[in-house]
């Protein structure tokens, strides 16, 4: 009997530390050869209303919030940042253009915050 109660027990300790666990990569799985791309959030829009890469290239892109509460999908990729996911990293084989969309509901401007991701 005791030995199923400590089963249970650290069962529920395992789900506990696996939920709390997060998603993002963490800065030392980052490969040295990627480039970095931060996406600046403020209310209604993205610092730039286009973001360039090659073909081929590995990026880091990173989730910056500077005014309210944004998160950012790339759709096409395999992106989704937000609060508890900051960045993600992707290699970019497909050349073509990719739509940048605000993935919360900020707003009364939420529809407006789009962006394109280039990948030449």
């Amino acid at each position: 009997m005791k030995k199923w109660l400590i089963f249970l027990a650290l069962a529920a300790l395992a789900a506990i530390a696996a939920a709390c666990g997060g998603s993002s990569t963490a800065a030392d799985t980052v490969p040295a050869n990627a480039k970095e791309i931060v996406i600046k959030a403020t209310n209604f829009k993205f610092d730039q209303a286009e973001y360039r890469v090659k073909k081929g290239e590995t990026v880091n892109f990173v989730l910056e919030n500077e005014a309210g509460n944004h998160g950012v999908k790339i759709n096409g990729l395999d992106v989704n940042l937000k609060s508890s996911h900051k960045n993600d990293v992707v290699t970019l084989n497909e050349a073509g253009t990719y739509e940048i969309e605000c993935s919360l509901m900020c707003g009364v401007g939420h529809r407006d915050m789009v962006a394109k991701l280039i990948v030449e």
